[in-house]
């Protein structure tokens, strides 16, 4: 413990606290906000008398008021300061900004001063604390997908993976913990106060959002240090009417938690003085729709000021209202507000495949099984739509189930006939709502579509009553807004009213979207999408709409739907959408962008519709659109990377490339496809000349797939794996690679977990290679015994010509070895040894390899610990070697002055 630690009730340091106060004197007087909340105690506690708090009070100011507290308390001695500091420490809301204080000094309460009690007094504590009440209990279930009884948060809730973007959308890593979220790593805009989480449906945004909110309610996020936290669905903001208007007081208090006592004038002023103690959670921005137009209405500045909801959330997030407070927004991956408003942005990744829709399947299952005697989850269960089937089931089931004394056995046709009339009015209100824009149903129009009181007790809707205050019936929406989308689907299949053209309608809604992104901005973010189209719209959910109708008209669910739709019209609707996706297909594909490549033939660059349009492709399950699709793809290399590409992705991609006749370069770099989706192109690695899967979360047991897939069919010449967690057990995978297929010609394994172990056996197996041309090592850990492997490597290689083993730890008894082997290689163009700890011990050692080697051409030693030493031995060979081009020795130990000393010498570079 430090000399300015706490040492509580330590009777070796009877003047411990009162050294404390004396010591952090002017951090008290600085962070201590709250006076009255002090004195109440310490008068309370007999340490004060009425006198001394009419001395205190006297004080003009509040940093007067707390000097002259701690003047009086440290006169009164040790128990009164120690009580003191207890109250700072128990009044945790009070005095929120101390924690880290708390956390430095190692505060620990003796057992003497806990006996005194400390009562709260603040206003705003008090709010605070049920404030936190309320988020505990609003936080602490997950309402089941399949299942009636809720599910506990801290069961269900894994961490998923946040990757900061920067700006212009390139990966700036990843965080370790939602603390973090909220930290400075990552900002890119310090003038804006919005952190914007983009991911798609069903990765785990809201989840995420309820886990942070959960956290702060129990006091878990201590480095956040919010006093006020505001939770918002953003589809409540449409579900307001155009001329209903509300304060940003009614806001908060009205449709979050309102004070008690009559204290909402103190709480609100108090938040007015300081938003920078409020954090907003803004969940599902692409959710929100309005059928009026909002260009018209006036900015919102004044917290005082009236104004529809929409307008205060705009300016909320603008910064125009509550400037300092902080906001974090959630929407779906493509939705984009413009940057100046956006002070961080983190991409959120699956920490499994599907993890919301992998839930959906167990609770299901779950359900099924307590239910029915011969249950299995059935083999066609691969596809969102047989997943969303399968809820269905459980849904309709309830109503029908055999009950809780008995079981009986399944029948998935029994249960979707008994319950037609049912999922026809669900999925009659889940259109209506699709062609409105609408996610917020009212009861009339839940009425309307036939859906009765013990109807909507089966699951698929839940009261969402509390987005409004005034005493209006309640209103409803679907469980989540995939669910909608797959049962607006199921309404284009399931009304025979509906022209078998009439099955494409949200087709129709996507067309529009011509660039790669749409924007979505309110008024006040600005406005970027043609003039007429409601600035709050997105168009993911007809995406996932087609989706889903494309999967119900399969093969796979030919039978199940016999029993609800004529065989006739479900015939001509699957007739329809086959032609619709034939010709997409064929446009789409000849649209896209070709390049040539000398290395490797002819490149097509896809475009983010691609992705959709496999997906569709998959879920219906045609082999003669995928023969189409495969056949379109008439290029060398389809290059696939930051396409935003999940796992279950590469399912489709799998089925479409199955029917691939030709050998094809694949670039998948830069996405999410994880060990999951490896397992899924397995059939298709036969097929793949070119593998690029760099920054993808793979592990080792990708690289287990990949050993034995590539062996077999021993075509791979180029596979890229850089940045991902490959340990040596992998590496020893990826050895067998490259001894055992003759084409190799091109590795890339940087940034992977990598140690000596690993080096030696990939140093061992690119000895044996005659073809291997590019390797990339760079971050890893092989250290010098490593670097020691790859020196007998380059020993007479026939082939090697690039090779990178940048910031891997080694020093100059490596970097020796290494240029050893340098005097007896005859291939090496280029070397890298970047980042390094190589010193002067090294130098001499590659001044002779410069003069000896007449191959090589580039040598880099950026950021390594040579001196002016050091470089002057290899200034000093270089005239020797007429063929080598440059040697950069950039950011080691030379000042610029002795860099100067090198100026004649212009293939030695420091810049």
């Amino acid at each position: 413990m430090t000399s300015d630690s706490f040492a509580g009730g330590d009777p070796g340091a009877l003047l411990t606290t009162y050294r404390l106060l004396t010591v952090h004197r002017e951090l008290l007087v600085g962070q201590v906000k709250n006076t009255q909340c002090i004195l109440d105690n310490l008068q309370l506690g007999g340490f004060f008398c009425a006198e001394d708090t009419e001395i205190v009070l006297r004080s003009a100011t509040k940093t007067e008021q707390v000097r002259k507290i701690l003047e009086l308390v440290q006169s009164k001695g040790e128990e009164a300061s120690e009580y003191f500091v207890y109250i700072l420490h128990e009044a945790y809301d009070a005095y929120i900004d101390l924690r880290p204080w708390f956390k430095e000094i190692q505060y620990k309460p003796s057992d003497l001063v806990k006996e005194i009690p400390v009562i709260n007094t603040d206003p705003i504590s008090k709010y605070c604390k049920k404030l936190r009440h309320e988020l505990t209990r609003d936080t602490r279930f997950i309402t089941s997908y399949a299942q009636k009884e809720e599910t506990l948060l801290e069961d269900l809730y894994t961490d998923t993976l946040m990757e900061l973007l920067s700006e212009r959308n390139e990966s700036l890593g990843y965080l370790d913990s939602l603390d973090e979220l909220l930290g400075q790593r990552g900002v890119f805009n310090e003038h804006a106060e919005t952190i914007f989480i983009i991911g798609d449906a069903g990765v785990g945004k809201s989840i995420l959002l309820q886990q942070l909110q959960n956290l702060w309610s129990k006091r878990e996020l201590p480095n956040v240090g919010a006093k006020f936290f505001f939770k918002f669905r953003c589809r409540m903001f449409s579900a307001f009417k155009e001329m209903y208007e509300l304060s940003l007081r009614d806001l908060l208090f009205k449709h979050n938690c309102y004070p008690d006592d009559d204290l909402d004038d103190e709480v609100f002023g108090y938040i007015l003085r300081h938003p920078e103690t409020v954090l907003f959670t803004f969940d599902g921005y692409d959710e929100i729709h309005t059928d009026f137009d909002l260009e018209n209405l006036p900015e919102v500045v004044s917290p005082e000021e009236k104004a529809h909801p929409l307008m205060l959330l705009t300016n909320l997030l603008s910064g125009k209202l509550l400037k300092g407070s902080r906001k974090v927004l959630t929407a779906r991956t493509g939705t984009q507000v413009q940057s100046r408003v956006v002070r961080k942005k983190v991409f959120l990744k699956a920490s499994a495949p599907f993890p919301l829709f992998c839930w959906i399947i167990f609770k299901s299952f779950k359900h099924l099984n307590s239910m029915y005697d011969d249950f299995e989850l059935p083999d066609t269960c691969v596809t969102l739509t047989s997943v969303f089937l399968l809820l269905c089931e459980v849904f309709l089931g309830r109503s029908s189930g055999p009950g809780l004394l008995k079981r009986s056995t399944r029948c998935p046709a029994d249960t979707f006939r008994g319950g037609a009339r049912t999922l026809e009015g669900f999925a009659k209100l889940a259109q209506l709502g699709m062609e409105k824009g609408g996610f917020v149903f009212s009861q009339d129009e839940v009425v309307s579509c036939g859906i009765t009181a013990e109807t909507l007790q089966l699951g698929f809707l839940r009261p969402v009553s509390h987005y409004d205050s005034c005493g209006n019936p309640a209103t409803f929406e679907f469980l989540h807004i995939t669910l909608q989308s797959f049962l607006s689907a199921f309404s284009l299949v399931l009304d025979e009213s509906i022209v078998p053209e009439g099955i494409l309608k949200f087709f129709a809604e996507c067309e529009y979207q011509k660039a790669p992104h749409f924007q979505l901005c309110g008024p006040c973010l600005g406005r970027s999408k043609p003039k007429g189209k409601d600035p709050f719209q997105t168009n993911e959910h007809f995406q996932f709409a087609n989706l889903f109708l494309c999967g119900l008209l399969s093969k796979f669910n030919a039978a199940l739907l016999e029993h609800l739709v004529p065989r006739s019209s479900l015939k001509k609707k699957r007739v329809v959408l086959k032609s619709y996706l034939a010709n997409c297909v064929k446009s789409h594909l000849k649209g896209l962008p070709r390049y040539p490549s000398e290395a490797e033939g002819c490149k097509v660059q896809v475009m983010p519709n691609f992705l959709w349009m496999l997906r569709c492709i998959f879920e219906n399950h045609n082999d003669d659109v995928a023969r189409v699709t495969a056949k379109g793809i008439s290029a060398d290399n389809i290059k696939l990377a930051y396409c935003n590409m999940s796992s279950a992705d590469c399912s489709a991609l799998n089925f479409v490339l199955h029917h691939h006749r030709k050998r094809l370069g694949v670039d998948m770099d830069n996405n999410n496809i994880s060990d999951y989706g490896v397992k899924q192109l397995r059939l298709s690695f036969s097929k793949m000349n070119v593998l690029r899967l760099s920054v993808n979360q793979i592990t080792d047991s990708s690289i287990e797939v990949l050993a034995e897939e590539l062996i077999k069919h021993k075509v791979i010449k180029h596979l890229g794996l850089y940045k991902n967690h490959i340990t040596d057990v992998g590496a020893k995978l990826i050895a067998q690679i490259v001894e055992e297929c003759p084409h190799l010609r091109i590795l890339k394994l940087g940034c992977n977990k990598i140690t000596s172990v690993g080096g030696k056996y990939l140093a061992s197996a690119i000895q044996k290679s005659k073809s291997i041309f590019d390797v990339g090592m760079w971050g890893n850990t092989i250290g010098d015994e490593g670097a020691r492997a790859f020196a007998e490597a380059l020993k007479n290689h026939p082939s090697l010509t690039n090779l990178s083993l940048s910031a891997n730890g080694i020093t100059s008894v490596g970097g020796r070895s290494l240029a050893a082997a340098l005097k007896e290689n005859a291939s090496l163009h280029i070397f890298w040894l970047v980042q390094n700890e190589l010193t002067d011990d090294a130098a001499a050692d590659l001044a002779e390899a410069v003069r000896i080697n007449s191959v090589l051409r580039c040598l880099w030693l950026i950021d390594n610990r040579f001196t002016v030493q050091g470089a002057r031995l290899l200034a000093e060979a270089l005239p020797y070697n007429t063929s080598l081009k440059e040697i950069c020795m950039k950011g080691n130990q030379l000042s610029e002055e002795e860099q100067k000393l090198f100026d004649m010498e212009t293939r030695l570079r420091f810049f």
